[in-house]
């Protein structure tokens, strides 16, 4: 996502004539959507996206279940995790 938003802004910087973005070339101003499409290959390729949704996933299955067993009285409200 960082290198769409490099990449928006160099386009429009380079549209509107602002220095030292317009005497640029255009192979540097598209350069960050080509990285773009290659952080993308890479993630999908070597599984990283899907690890990250399933952690993400994971944390909000503890923290719903954290939440149930506060609701339902069998985990002290004060004792969190990692605190002693």
């Amino acid at each position: 996502m960082l290198f769409l938003a490099i990449g928006v802004l160099a386009v429009l910087l380079k549209w509107l004539g602002v220095e030292p973005v317009a005497s640029s070339s255009w192979f540097l101003v598209l350069l960050p959507f080509g990285l773009a499409v290659a952080w993308w290959a890479w993630a999908d390729g070597t599984g990283y996206t899907q690890r990250k949704a399933m952690q993400r996933m994971d944390e909000k299955k503890a923290a719903r279940r954290e939440k149930a067993m506060e609701a339902l009285g069998q985990l002290d409200p004060n004792k969190k995790k990692g605190k002693r």
